[in-house]
């Protein structure tokens, strides 16, 4: 079965925020950013998603999940890809991220580990920086061009 990657539908929520519990990952902030979200659908069942959130010229990369049965597919980076040039069209220089799993997953798309402290202080704000993520977690950065 194939995958379509589009921008996220209100009807949307319900789904991502399943795909997300059943990952583990945070919900916070997700409804407040969720016109910054991506899907990829698998006929009309969304089976991956990622989300930005943006603060000025700095963005959070947040929410990059894929279904179980559809992971192994290539389909996480289809998703980041997408988010990225989102990012890059709307004029985004700095993507910023939290992971607790997946610090090995980021640096094929150029993002290296950062001090949390050295986060830009506009991705400070976030509620993913202020409540969701502790300093266990690995925090990543990617200048972009």
């Amino acid at each position: 079965m194939d995958t379509a990657i589009s921008e996220a539908r209100p009807g949307d929520l319900p789904e991502v925020l399943t795909l997300l519990r059943d990952a583990d990952l945070p919900l916070e902030g997700v409804v407040e950013h969720f016109g910054q979200f991506l899907v990829a659908r698998a006929d009309e069942q969304v089976v991956g998603a990622a989300g930005l959130e943006l603060y000025g010229e700095a963005a959070l990369l947040r929410s990059v999940v894929v279904h179980a049965e559809w992971r192994g597919r290539r389909l996480g980076e289809r998703v980041t890809e997408a988010a990225l040039a989102r990012a890059r069209a709307k004029g985004i220089r700095e993507v910023y991220l939290f992971t607790k799993t997946a610090a090995g997953f980021f640096p094929r798309f150029g993002f290296q580990r950062i001090p949390r402290e050295a986060m830009n202080p506009a991705v400070k704000v976030s509620v993913q920086f202020q409540t969701c993520c502790t300093a266990n977690e690995v925090s990543m950065a990617l200048i972009l061009g």
